[in-house]
């Protein structure tokens, strides 16, 4: 059984405006000739849609550049797209501006946990002070509320109330990270986005982090959007897993499903590049040719065509779209089935 929706992203884009070579004059000059559309524009993220449920552990995977984190950063509202949906249950958000979004009730139901924790606490901070930052903010605590809601996150986060009087510098990366998730749970948020929180840890530390996400998860009911490298740790965390490319994706599903059975192209070669001494390195998918531009791409053109083991004339003259390969598994390519899509 499906969990209930808690966050429905749809035909969601973010694009960027590049600035175009020449004088201003020139620039000028040529937007009067030819429209603002003669400014060429990065395709950020491209007509993305998804949906996360209540409870539910969602992966997010793919090359660095794909626009994994554009995407996180427009669901968690601190920039603002230029078309699509973004619901939080009953919330439409994309009607806030990103600038407005501190300041309205549902900023509370979205929290972030960044890759390095000692990057995103403010130096000046002790860990106390970066926990309660958005306490006062966004709860309205002072007092003995504040500071018990304190006590209560690090306890929760396993980092000993004696460090709570410590800066960032005086903490191990471990414990850094431990302020960096009671912070973002300290609010109780719904939705919890982690953008690679294990990254900067030796391997021994990730796997203490990585459990206790799992044990908050259960105890306070929360959503994951988990972006990650780490195919292997993405398979055994998350429930489903969506793959990015190029600002669009290419293949969602459950991720056990998805891992063994990769039905895209791209999906089988970020799989294949994983180091298994079990298996053999020949019949493995290693791609080739130049990564396309993301600028201006050409719409009816697959994006991954020019690296692809399997593109046809069909892969340039029409944009695949998302379609059932298995229950629950869906790829966007031509020939993931049993053949061309019509």
């Amino acid at each position: 059984m499906k969990p209930e929706p808690l966050l429905d992203v749809a035909e969601l884009s973010k694009r960027y405006a590049l600035q175009p070579s020449g004088s201003p004059i020139a620039r000028a000059i040529r937007r009067l000739r030819h429209g603002p559309e003669a400014v060429p524009k990065l395709h950020a993220v491209d007509d993305v849609s998804f949906t996360i449920g209540r409870g539910e552990t969602v992966g997010l995977v793919g090359e660095s550049g794909c626009g994994k984190s554009t995407l996180v950063r427009l669901i968690a509202r601190l920039i603002d797209g230029n078309e699509g949906s973004i619901r939080l249950g009953a919330s439409e958000l994309t009607h806030i501006p990103a600038k407005r979004f501190a300041s309205v009730d549902e900023r509370v139901k979205i929290q972030m946990v960044f890759q390095d924790a000692g990057e995103s606490i403010n130096p000046r901070y002790t860990a106390s002070d970066a926990i309660s930052d958005p306490l006062r903010r966004l709860r309205g605590l002072s007092g003995d509320a504040l500071r018990s809601k304190v006590e209560e996150a690090a306890t929760r986060c396993g980092l000993p109330l004696e460090l709570l009087s410590r800066y960032p510098h005086q903490l191990s990366g471990g414990q850094r990270a431990r302020v960096g998730i009671a912070r973002a749970i300290a609010v109780e948020p719904e939705l919890l986005i982690l953008d690679e929180p294990t990254a900067a840890l030796d391997v021994s530390v990730q796997v203490v982090i990585l459990q206790l996400l799992e044990k908050l998860k259960v105890e306070l009911g929360m959503s994951y959007l988990f972006v990650s490298h780490d195919l292997n740790v993405v398979r055994l965390l998350c429930d489903r897993v969506l793959v990015m490319y190029l600002g669009k994706i290419v293949e969602s599903g459950p991720a056990r499903e998805v891992f063994a059975n990769p039905a895209h192209p791209y999906t089988r070669a970020l799989v294949d590049a994983v180091p298994d001494a079990k298996r053999p390195p020949s019949g493995r998918v290693r791609l080739s040719g130049e990564i396309a531009s993301p600028i201006d791409p050409d719409p009816n053109t697959c994006r991954f065509v020019g690296r692809c083991p399997k593109a046809e004339s069909l892969c340039r003259q029409a944009m695949p779209r998302l379609q059932p390969v298995r229950p629950g598994h869906q790829a966007a390519c031509h020939f993931s089935s049993s053949g061309p899509q019509t």
